[in-house]
């Protein structure tokens, strides 16, 4: 009988030794992959960023083949000017 028990109370703490293991492994994977979701989630914004970024740059781009827009351009951002004029700028 008492080699029952004692047969019994190793298998119970192994039994908790093995579950706590698990507990652990489970929980620090589960840690791991919300972590993980959240870099995608933020990398998938940053994307949607880029491409609005570059579907901007490339009509900028598209325009700057022709001279009246590169003119026109010049005067918006850059604040240009010929000679002959005078230019006043409001904001």
């Amino acid at each position: 009988m008492k080699r029952l028990f004692a047969n019994k109370k190793f298998w119970i703490i192994t039994t908790l030794i093995v579950t706590l293991f698990m507990v652990t492994v489970i929980g620090r994977n589960l840690i791991h992959a919300i972590k993980i979701k959240r870099q995608i989630n933020l990398l998938e914004r940053e994307r949607e960023f880029y491409q609005q970024k570059i579907a901007q740059d490339s009509i900028l781009i598209y325009q700057l083949r022709y001279d009246e827009y590169v003119e026109r351009y010049a005067r918006e951002v850059y604040r240009m000017q010929a000679k002959d004029e005078d230019v006043y700028i409001m904001e």
